[in-house]
């Protein structure tokens, strides 16, 4: 049956209707949040396995396999949820902000003749947006690595945070405010690593496949080449992303941090760990990457769906 098109699902200027950029980033943290409901044991399993074996000790977990079993078993099903309120505050924050920001300078960079930013342009656009919301989201992130690798302490030494706000409380009354932001270099880096090596690499490994003739410019396509894409921007990373998690999660010694910087977090692991450990977590941190990204897309589909039905269909 052919669909008649309603007079309310148009504009007077006879343009469909869309729903507000406000509503467009709600729906793009939403959704975030969503996603990470489902892949908040994988972030902790990821947390757990990059503090494992810090400061030259023995590691406490052989594999990412071993982690996971070891937490269900000692701090139950609960425990590989250590964390999700920091987590969905985290997509809050940080989503929202990266998709605002980019959204902005894509419109104003756009051509005044409707022709989009080229790929170097659109590239930039990605880092600034990626870094300006990790740096946003960076206080959420601190809370995050906190809560996460709290399970692995002994009883005395665990900082006991309630939920996401009693840390941010804690922190700031306990460490004062810059404490919230302690990290957030490495954290912005990591945000434009994974921004030019998603971009670079999905384009070159579509582009591959399309080549090898064995695929069409289809879902399946898309697919091999995210995972691909997945796995080299998982690669590049992750060194960033241990010294942001060993720099936000770190104590004071005898009133001295424990690492200075990030580039002292990468020496130690290498000196006292070996080269390889800054890796430490790819699985789970691969294993994450592709199904939030997935869900992400499938929630706001679902979201921009139910707005157009309820409000923008007359």
């Amino acid at each position: 049956m052919a669909a008649t098109a309603s007079p309310g699902a148009g504009g007077m200027d006879g343009k469909p209707r869309t729903s507000p950029k406000s509503v467009k980033f709600l729906f793009g943290g939403l959704a975030g949040m969503g996603a990470t409901v489902f892949v908040q044991p994988l972030d902790l399993v990821k947390n757990r396995m990059q503090l494992s074996g810090e400061g030259a000790k023995t590691r406490e977990y052989k594999t990412s396999f071993h982690a996971l079993t070891s937490i269900l078993k000692a701090e139950g099903l609960r425990g590989i949820y250590t964390g999700l309120s920091a987590g969905l505050l985290r997509q809050a924050t940080y989503t929202t902000t990266r998709l605002g920001i980019y959204t902005v300078l894509f419109e104003r960079l756009t051509g005044a003749d409707g022709t989009p930013p080229g790929f170097l342009l659109k590239a930039l656009i990605g880092m600034t947006a990626g870094a300006t919301g990790a740096f946003v989201g960076t206080p959420a992130e601190v809370a995050l690595i906190r809560m996460t690798a709290d399970g692995r302490l002994p009883a005395d030494q665990r900082r006991g945070y309630k939920n996401v706000f009693n840390a941010l409380i804690r922190i700031t009354r306990e460490e004062g405010v810059p404490t919230l932001w302690r990290g957030c270099i490495p954290t912005m880096a990591r945000a434009v690593v994974v921004n030019a090596a998603q971009l670079a690499s999905y384009s070159q490994s579509k582009q591959f496949l399309l080549d090898s003739g064995y695929f069409s410019d289809n879902i399946l396509c898309h697919f091999c080449a995210s995972m691909i894409s997945g796995l080299v921007t998982t690669a590049a990373s992750m060194p960033v992303d241990i010294a942001k998690t060993r720099i936000q999660n770190m104590r004071m010694i005898n009133g001295k941090p424990e690492y200075k910087n990030g580039l002292d977090v990468l020496v130690k692991v290498i000196r006292y760990e070996g080269f390889f450990s800054l890796w430490k977590g790819f699985t789970p941190y691969y294993a994450r990457l592709g199904p939030h990204t997935v869900l992400t897309f499938i929630f706001l589909e679902q979201m921009n769906k139910a707005y157009k039905r309820l409000f923008l269909s007359g």
